[in-house]
């Protein structure tokens, strides 16, 4: 039975983290059983774990070259781990692969986390053993204690959302199409026998399936990966991307939202945004041969920030992931936010690191794709990234109640001076006859009430023409308020910037109003 994972990558821990990795030189079915109770009790909800057998290993890591197991043994030990398996309460049975890796025979066995956890093993093999619960630290499998009893006991009725079974949907909702491209792309030995065996069969060895045979169904994360539209499943499960070309006050704006397979979307998501946002700048030294190179965003920055926001959000919040780009930063908004484990000044520090994640087979299936590490590093290197492009530092925020996470991303700040020098010039070439009029009325005779300016047009009160001139002219920063921190006093008037006097000097407009060729 193959295992939808690259081979050469699990074995290189590339795709899978250490900590979900045991590697054991030869045939220990005791030590082998523990830590498949353990991988599937999956206390931190990494998604289980893989037990290699053939390679030994130092300190976690497999040594080179390889021993492998003798050909001859494969099929006793599958044998004998079918009727070990029997053993663990209630009964687990793992996918087991025989592969050939450097010409050596190796046996793998992937245990994902368990449907009916929690699950306890024999202490010993021999007869009459009592029983006692298994977990993973770090890269050890130990016995439970008492407060991780009660732990596990917890989540025994807390199956992630991603990895339930779908009652309102049917395995022929899963699209072998889909199936195959994603298998073809990682690099899984599946993919060629994908089009050989039953399509449940195939199903059944991605764990994208569960129940019994007359009553299959599928598990929510292949239908978020491998349906054509998700969001038939879960209602606004997509991206919204909204442009603001000033500030969400104003009406001009440009939405775009991103559907479909979720992976698709992601990388979709993150095409437009490296084609139409990221902006690269490159300054010539005087008198040197290098030059500095800085971007607007860092588009590493932006990718990790957007795959957290995919692989933590919750699927059963009808509430879509957004990015909001403004004028002088990114916001990346999803919901829920981070665990309660996690203390609000850690979350503005950006120090989240609990390691229980919300989606164990989404964070599966993106690493396999390569886009996530999923070992909580995705905030530590957002900051990273930021620094290295002479960035702000990123805002991360949450709520008391932890109903969102928004992770803010500020422009450069010599991108930010561009474009506003930018907005500027092409603010000046817009402007209207009514703005100019209203800039030099104010320029000549100094600061102007509403009233005054209604009169300069022969009105008795503020019409809309001159209500929406008036907006553009105080957002492009040409006037300014009086009595800022009063809006709607009856003594409010208008005056003029020195942006505003900067226009009106480099634009060559006299006291009356004259340009000049």
């Amino acid at each position: 039975m193959a295992l939808p994972i690259n081979i050469n990558d699990l074995i290189n821990c590339r795709t899978v983290e250490s900590e979900r990795i045991e590697f054991k030189e030869d045939w220990n079915p005791e030590i082998i059983l523990h830590t498949i109770c353990a991988f599937a009790n999956d206390i931190n909800n990494w998604g289980g774990g893989y037990i290699i057998v053939g390679i030994k290993e130092d300190n976690g890591k497999p040594t080179f070259p390889i021993t492998g197991l003798a050909s001859e043994k494969i099929d006793s030990i599958q044998k004998e781990l079918l009727s070990l398996c029997h053993k663990i309460k209630p009964t687990y049975f793992p996918v087991i692969d025989h592969v050939i890796f450097d010409e050596k025979d190796l046996l793998i066995i992937w245990v994902t986390g368990g449907q009916n956890r929690p699950y306890q093993a024999p202490v010993s093999l021999a007869s009459h053993s009592h029983y006692a619960y298994y977990i993973r630290r770090f890269s050890n499998t130990i016995k439970a204690k008492q407060e991780n009893e009660r732990e596990l006991i917890e989540l025994a009725a807390n199956i992630p959302f991603d990895d339930r079974m779908n009652q309102r949907a049917e395995v022929s909702d899963l699209k072998l199409a889909l199936i195959q491209s994603f298998l073809q792309e990682i690099g899984s030995k599946l993919f060629e026998q994908s089009i050989e065996i039953p399509f449940y069969q195939l199903c059944d060895q991605m764990r994208i399936i569960d129940g019994p045979q007359e009553y299959l169904k599928p598990r929510n994360v292949g239908l978020m990966f491998f349906n054509d539209n998700p969001e038939k499943f879960f209602p606004i499960s997509r991206i919204e991307l909204v442009i603001f070309k000033t500030s969400p006050a104003d009406d001009e704006m440009k939405e775009k939202f991103f559907t479909g397979p979720i992976h698709h979307q992601l990388r979709d998501a993150l095409s437009y945004i490296k084609t139409n946002i990221i902006i690269e700048s490159i300054i010539k030294i005087p008198n040197e041969e290098k030059s500095e190179r800085y971007y607007n965003y860092p588009y590493e920055a932006l990718e990790e920030a957007l795959v957290n926001a995919i692989y933590h959000r919750s699927y059963d919040i009808r509430e879509p992931v957004e990015i909001r780009i403004h004028p002088d930063r990114i916001e990346i908004l999803s919901f829920p936010g981070p665990d309660r484990s996690v203390s609000l000044i850690d979350v503005e520090k950006g120090n989240i690191v609990s390691r229980r994640y919300r989606n164990r087979r989404i964070g599966e299936f993106l690493k396999e794709l390569q886009l996530t590490e999923g070992k909580a590093t995705g905030i530590p290197k957002i900051k990273k990234v930021m620094k290295r492009n002479g960035s702000p530092e990123p805002i991360f925020k949450t709520d008391d109640d932890r109903t969102y996470f928004l992770t803010v991303l500020l422009i450069h700040e010599k991108a930010r001076v561009e474009a506003h020098d930018e907005a500027q010039v092409e603010a000046h070439d817009s402007l209207s006859e009514t703005e100019t009029e209203i800039l030099k009325a104010c320029n000549i005779r100094g600061n102007l009430s509403s009233t005054d300016i209604a009169t300069m047009f022969g009105h008795i009160s503020i019409s809309g023409n001159l209500k929406k001139s008036l907006a553009n002219l105080m957002k492009l920063h040409y006037l300014e308020f009086t009595l800022p921190d009063k809006p709607k006093s009856k003594n409010q008037k208008y005056r003029i910037t020195e942006t505003g006097k900067k226009y009106i000097l480099n634009n060559k407009v006299n006291s009356l109003g004259i340009e000049h060729g």
